[in-house]
């Protein structure tokens, strides 16, 4: 009798063992099959926002809106000097760098001109030469130059012209419009002059 048991004992377990193993292999053999394609797995971009109206026009006006040169045109830079030619040079009293009021309606008449013609040219740089009458050592003269050009360039600025447009430069006694020894032609090179740079 225990031998009847065990056997079928030993079989019970022999085919819960087997259904088990058989429900695996069927439930392996049942499942479907991953079709999935590999390229959907992989991560996408995201999509791109959809342009409104609006951004069409945006785009429209910046592209109409003209852009200013970066360097100046020959003929605009002859029509400059020309200009520049035409104006008249602060005057200044012996070892003097103060502006006089007749050299103050003479540099106010030429910000117009200077204003009209810089407007198109942000980078166009002009330059207030200082000079000065031929007594005094080369060195004084240099350094009163300096002032006077000095003067001017803050009464332009003053008056709308842009700092950064304005460079300096002294020449002291070396470059006179006019070499006779006397008053007149003394007053004549204690002067500011504007020129376009180069």
């Amino acid at each position: 009798m225990k031998l009847a048991n065990s056997l079928i004992m030993g079989t019970t377990v022999l085919a819960l063992f087997s259904v088990a193993a058989c429900s695996r292999k069927v439930a392996t053999v049942n499942k479907p099959a991953d079709i999935t394609p590999v390229a959907s797995v992989t991560p996408q971009p995201a999509p791109t926002p959809l342009r409104t109206a609006a951004a069409p026009a945006q785009a429209k006006a910046v592209a109409v809106q003209p852009t200013k040169p970066t360097s100046m045109p020959a003929d605009v830079r002859k029509r400059l000097s020309d200009e520049l030619a035409k104006l008249e040079d602060a005057l200044f009293d012996y070892d003097q760098s103060s502006i006089r009021s007749d050299a103050s309606v003479a540099l106010r008449d030429d910000v117009n001109v200077i204003r009209d013609i810089l407007a198109d040219y942000p980078n166009q740089k002009l330059t207030i030469e200082g000079h000065t009458d031929e007594r005094g050592s080369a060195e004084y003269n240099l350094a009163l130059g300096d002032r006077r050009a000095h003067a001017v360039q803050e009464f332009l600025s003053s008056m709308g012209i842009p700092g950064p447009q304005l460079a300096v430069v002294s020449y002291g006694k070396e470059r006179p419009v006019c070499t006779e020894e006397s008053e007149n032609c003394w007053q004549k090179n204690r002067r500011a002059h504007v020129t376009a740079a180069p």
